[in-house]
């Protein structure tokens, strides 16, 4: 596999043509391994905002006069262009953003089966015929696009959020106008260059950088844009809501959470705890649906944590290039809440039992490491508990019975996701009707498919991605009432 070569400077992609030239108006991207900056990638301004915005107008309707099947092929070419360059991209979300290799390339596989499931709903978009109250009438209720969409983007996985916005996007007639997170933008520039050998009509697609409060509010609050998809935390979204309110703009929020891991006293302890490290550690803590804190009855919290925490230790952090199990947090200001939490939590009276620091070793003394770490006897009260750590660190709290566990995950203004360890069908029949989460693991660990769909509930978010819900959210109903007599 060769090494990546990446440029000195990374240009945005506005209607068909590259925009920007390096100097004080670009974003410094770093190596969250070493903190080493590595290249620079424009910040549009408020002008070529606005221009995205325009052209991406423009384009819609042209667009959205298509055949499905046609938007369908060329995000097919899509695909295929980016097959071709799998191992490029799966280098460039190392350096930018500090997952393993096996995990980045694991990225582009999934960027890849985004888009192709879109692609394959083009002929299965659908209406409904309804009969009407009156004689020589139909009643339709057709699906339409929005039109001009806004892709926001988080850091953790910067490419497979691309393919989970634009497919949907584009295969239904919308346009879009992504807008990658300032800490991981090289990805989308280099995606749109795929955009453009695959001839894709200008505007369909734009891309824009910068902050991400200025360069968000203006996409968020503009006229222009009809729909907005975000992946992001709950304080971002609750920003985004209030830009969007003016003009009642579509939302579709995908948050944050703080996902329960609740292992009851008759689970099979091996594959909970096989699950629950995954779930924690998996791109060092940063994914959403992650494991953010177990919650074990008190019968068999003893045997589980004595497994977790060998299993722990097992975890080999290292060089992310070099395949190993947990690269570095791609952000530094995360790393300091990370700290800040586990701080906080001790002195609260939580029991470090792992990590807590940075891992021994010279490698490790620039970028964004943290130990793999376990926090023991926390209660519900911990900050470690109550906070969305979004990092390797995992608080274990002690529980009488699943009546607690319920308790504990329903108190919470977030609902995400939740994992369900038991043996009982009861039990994980009253979670399905009662546990307040958007995804409920029983008896399974952290997976994602590309057929089902991914939503929160309360403060986790509005709408959804994946799926044919997923794709059902980029479009919008209308009905017609039509007078067919003679």
């Amino acid at each position: 596999m060769k090494a990546v070569e990446l440029k000195e400077f990374y240009p945005c992609f506005i209607n068909g043509e590259w925009v920007g030239s390096p100097g004080d108006q670009s974003i410094e991207v770093t190596n969250p391994a070493n903190g080493e900056s590595i290249t620079q990638v424009y910040s549009c301004s408020e002008d070529e905002i606005a221009s995205a915005l325009q052209t991406s107008k423009e384009a819609q309707l042209k667009w959205q006069a298509l055949p499905a099947v046609e938007r369908a092929g060329y995000l097919y070419r899509i695909t295929e262009l980016l097959h071709e360059e799998r191992e490029h991209f799966a280098r460039l979300l190392v350096l930018e953003q500090g997952k393993p290799l096996n995990d980045a390339l694991a990225e582009v596989d999934d960027t890849i089966r985004y888009m192709t499931y879109s692609a394959e709903a083009a002929r299965r978009i659908e209406g409904k015929h309804f009969p009407s109250d009156q004689p020589g009438e139909q009643l339709w209720i057709q699906k339409v696009p929005f039109g001009v969409t806004v892709g926001l983007m988080a850091f953790n996985y910067p490419l497979a959020l691309i393919g989970r916005k634009v497919g949907p996007a584009l295969v239904t007639g919308n346009t879009m106008v992504i807008k990658p997170h300032e800490l991981t933008p090289i990805t989308a520039s280099e995606f749109c260059r795929l955009v453009e050998k695959a001839d894709l009509p200008k505007g369909v697609i734009n891309m824009v950088a910068g902050s991400g409060i200025a360069s968000g509010t203006q996409l968020v609050s503009s006229k222009i844009t009809q729909l907005v998809s975000v992946t992001g935390s709950i304080r971002a979204g609750q920003g985004i809501a209030a830009s969007a309110a003016e003009n009642i703009t579509a939302l579709s929020l995908e948050l944050g959470g703080k996902a329960p891991f609740i292992v009851l006293d008759d689970a099979n302890i091996d594959k909970a705890v096989e699950a629950a490290v995954i779930a924690r550690y998996a791109n060092c803590g940063q994914v959403c649906i992650c494991n953010e804190g177990v919650l074990v009855h008190d019968k068999v919290a003893d045997e589980f944590t004595e497994k977790l925490l060998a299993k722990v230790r097992e975890i080999n952090v290292g060089d992310p290039m070099q395949n190993i199990g947990m690269g570095p947090s791609t952000s530094a200001n995360g790393l300091n809440r990370i700290e800040d939490i586990v701080r906080k939590s001790v002195a609260e009276g939580a029991e470090l039992a792992l990590g807590g620091q940075r891992p021994e070793g010279s490698q490790f003394e620039q970028g964004n490491w943290y130990a793999p770490t376990v926090l023991l006897g926390c209660d519900r009260n911990s900050t470690a508990v109550r906070e969305e750590i979004f990092g390797p660190v995992l608080p274990i709290v002690k529980i009488s019975d699943f009546d607690e566990a319920l308790d504990i995950a329903n108190a919470r203004d977030d609902g995400l996701s939740a994992y369900l360890y038991t043996e009982d069908y009861r039990k994980f029949m009253h979670a399905a009707e009662n546990l307040q989460v958007g995804t409920i693991f029983v008896n399974r660990g952290i997976v994602g498919y590309i057929q089902g769909y991914h939503s929160g509930h309360k403060r986790s978010g509005l709408g959804g991605e994946d799926g044919i819900y997923g794709i059902e959210g980029f479009l919008q109903k209308r009905t017609i009432y039509l007078d067919s007599s003679l």
